[in-house]
């Protein structure tokens, strides 16, 4: 028979479990409520596989092998070996993966979690990289018209205070612009005729602060953004001037530097003039210059060379036979070896160092908020 010592440690331990799932539960439920949502915005940094579903055949879809090789083990449209920062980043928010919002299936509860709206070759503008759909648009102010059919479906589900908490609760993520600076000069276009360099960025900036003005009279009051990365120097642009193999795309690197320039001083009066309205700005790249420059600094062993392509520093874009079973391609056996995946777009393992910083970056690479502390917000 068992001492009256031994049953009272036995009840002790059982009231303690007791509470401890009491407890866990209540954790739970009040993450599940407490939880802010993550709506990402963009272009093929951030495309989750919206391409996938545009219907027409595009030279923009990534939804085939090797693209995903390495997490997934299939091709999900995501333009990268694996996962990109948005999913990180949902990692570290303790949120699931962020769905492509044209991927059907996804149930309404989902959309309290947030979505994914961005498309590669997408631009602030509509006519950048046009005809690569033939019957949706993918430029901003498509996106932010997409986010108003969700902001409907919302209030049509959960009433319009709950979803207002939602709303401005959630952080909203963009990288934005650099395809509509790199377009004109592959398009061979007169853009530059017709305008200043200095006029055209005020275009685009002024174009994307009115989609952040929108959201904000939605509800929207925290924001993340990522500087233009140094996208004059990626393999793709390495090889343009086929005199200078290896050198910078100067005339995208000058517009990519003076948006950059431009662009916080119009987050810092967005922050004076609307009320509530924060921000986290990463220095995109600064973070993906220094990987590109100094690759075993940060675990890679190729900054230039791109994991899957063909021709000088595999930047023509050929991975996967891209452009039809004639174009061969080489991929590499490694691609955590390398900064860029294709000749313009980053492997797992790059998107998963910038995530880190934007997540959780000090002040000088990510300011005035970081991620973590947007979230906590």
């Amino acid at each position: 028979m068992a001492s009256p010592r031994f049953n009272s440690i036995i009840i002790i331990l059982f009231i303690c479990t007791i509470s401890l799932s009491i407890v866990s539960i209540s954790c739970k439920e009040d993450l599940k409520t407490n939880q802010a949502a993550l709506f990402a915005f963009g272009d093929s940094l951030f495309e989750a596989g919206n391409n996938n579903y545009f219907d027409s055949i595009s030279s923009f879809r990534s939804n085939f092998w090797p693209y995903g090789k390495t997490t997934f083990k299939f091709p999900t449209g995501r333009v990268s070996d694996g996962r990109i920062m948005i999913d990180f980043i949902a990692e570290y928010a303790w949120l699931p993966l962020i769905p492509p919002n044209l991927q059907p299936g996804y149930s309404n509860s989902q959309l309290t979690y947030g979505l994914n709206f961005a498309t590669t070759a997408a631009g602030v503008f509509a006519g950048t990289f046009p005809g690569s759909v033939t019957n949706l648009s993918k430029d901003l102010g498509t996106q932010l018209n997409n986010f108003k059919n969700v902001e409907k479906t919302l209030r049509s589900n959960l009433g319009d205070a709950e979803a207002r908490r939602v709303i401005s609760k959630a952080v909203y993520l963009f990288h934005i612009g650099a395809n509509d600076y790199q377009y004109p000069f592959f398009a061979n276009t007169s853009t530059f005729s017709n305008t200043t360099k200095e006029r055209f960025i005020d275009f685009v900036i002024g174009n994307t602060t009115t989609v952040i003005e929108e959201l904000y009279k939605l509800g929207a009051r925290k924001f993340g953004f990522l500087s233009l990365g140094p996208f004059g120097c990626t393999p793709s642009a390495l090889i343009i001037n086929s005199t200078k193999i290896g050198s910078c795309f100067e005339p995208v690197t000058e517009l990519i530097n003076l948006h950059n320039q431009e662009f916080p001083k119009v987050l810092r009066r967005l922050e004076r003039r609307l009320s509530g309205f924060k921000y986290a700005l990463h220095d995109f790249h600064t973070s993906l210059s220094q990987r590109i420059n100094n690759p075993s600094r940060y675990g890679f062993k190729e900054g230039e060379m791109a994991c899957c392509g063909s021709g000088p520093l595999r930047g023509i874009n050929t991975c996967g036979f891209r452009n039809g079973p004639s174009q061969g391609y080489k991929l590499c056996e490694n691609a955590d070896d390398y900064v860029f995946f294709d000749p313009s777009h980053l492997t797992e393992t790059a998107h998963q160092q910038i995530a880190e910083l934007i997540w959780s970056g000090p002040p000088n690479v990510t300011a005035p908020y970081n991620l973590k502390t947007l979230f906590r917000l």
